[in-house]
């Protein structure tokens, strides 16, 4: 990576502002329920304060409050979770800007000091230079370790880097150098496996997967319209009508290339999608039948498929995983992937979701901690997150 990181420059003595993703679930008693995100950022902010920084002050977005103050989207918590992982008090902080806050955290007798939710300003999303400069006013060196908001130009993650230095932390590093690597320089067999509910998610992705990869397996709710485009009976299964002349483009494309797509050849199918529905194994999907999942058949092709290879990015679920009774083909594949020796990469969202669920998260080379971020980068965009850092 040609970025600057944290190893790059001299923290001694000086106070740090790092943006980091704490945008983690909580119940309805604002208890956090899942702190994998918090967790993946303790390298960066350990190293930070094990090489002398003076101070170090975080920010981060919490859910959607579109740019008011909402209370259940406080980073209180997140406050009192970092205090006990960290294993030392970190100061919370009601707002993020302003005078106020500038000598609040100049005077905090604590090292870490966490601020209040950025986007409780509109101006975070909307990358005012006058929010960037605020925000920059209150460190001297900046580190972005969002790689979950990184695909977004928003005033902490790029307009802020006008004012102050930016570098990466360990966490968005890793995230580039993973991607990076499986997508411009993979060890071959190189294979994409795709699902989710929308073709339209993913035409970028494929657009621009489809000559790097050696073999594209498509499963989940997007499968319906390639199949659909292909001729084949879909029943009442999921379709984008206007993307099916896409779906046909690109396996037209797909042929041109000489490259693989594999689709589903078996279905788990119901009359409506409901947990207790009552479930059938068809090849061809039956009128007025609803495909949930892939099928045995389908399972033992992809793992065909995925057998001899050497890298794999994974990119949206293949059935109804939240439903246990729709869940078997993912499972199935999440499972087998762990049985092969191959560079796994797993793009966020509801994959990391799915591969948490199986409990196979830690077999996995990489999980992606940003979904959106993923795939943007996936389809061979320029984050502007990253864009914005210092060179090396």
């Amino acid at each position: 990576m040609a970025k600057a990181t944290i190893k790059d420059i001299d923290i001694k003595n000086k106070t740090v502002l790092m943006r980091a993703d704490f945008n983690v679930p909580q119940d309805d008693s604002l208890k956090i329920t899942d702190d994998t995100r918090i967790k993946a950022t303790l390298p960066t902010i350990k190293f930070l304060l094990d090489n002398g920084v003076k101070k170090l002050v975080l920010i981060s977005h919490l859910g959607r409050p579109d740019g008011k103050v909402v209370a259940k989207y406080s980073l209180k918590p997140v406050a009192e979770r970092l205090t006990q992982l960290l294993g030392q008090q970190v100061k919370f902080v009601n707002d993020c800007v302003g005078d106020e806050i500038k000598n609040e955290v100049s005077a905090a007798k604590e090292k870490v000091v966490l601020l209040e939710n950025l986007r409780f300003h509109a101006e975070e999303e909307a990358n005012d230079p006058g929010f960037a400069k605020k925000l920059s006013e209150l460190g001297e060196l900046y580190v972005n370790d969002a790689f979950g908001t990184a695909h977004r130009a928003h005033a902490s993650t790029e307009g802020v880097t006008k004012y102050l230095k930016g570098v990466a932390g360990f966490l968005l590093e890793k995230e580039i150098v993973y991607l990076n690597d499986a997508i411009k320089n993979p060890k071959r067999p190189f294979m994409v496996i795709l699902g989710g509910a929308k073709v339209s998610d993913k035409i970028g992705v494929i657009e621009n997967l489809l000559p790097k990869s050696d073999c594209i397996l498509i499963g989940g709710g997007m499968a319906y319209t390639f199949l659909k485009a292909q001729g084949k009976d879909i029943g009442n299964s999921k379709l984008e009508k206007d993307k099916v002349d896409l779906a046909k483009a690109i396996l037209e494309k797909a042929k041109t290339l000489n490259k693989k797509i594999i689709l589903p050849i078996d279905h788990l199918v119901v009359d409506n999608v409901d947990p207790q529905a009552k479930t059938e194994i068809v090849d061809i999907i039956p009128e007025g039948k609803i495909a949930v999942d892939i099928g045995p058949k389908t399972i033992e092709l992809f793992k065909d498929a995925l057998k001899n290879v050497q890298t794999v990015v994974w990119n949206g679920p293949l059935g109804i995983f939240e439903m246990d009774n729709f869940s078997n083909g993912t499972k199935e594949i999440a499972i087998f992937l762990t049985s092969i020796k191959a560079v796994t990469i797993i793009g966020g969202g509801d994959t990391a979701a799915a591969v948490a669920k199986f409990k196979v998260e830690d077999k996995m080379t990489h999980i992606s901690t940003g979904g959106g971020a993923s795939l943007e980068f996936m389809e061979g965009k320029l984050l502007p997150g990253v864009a914005a850092l210092s060179e090396k």
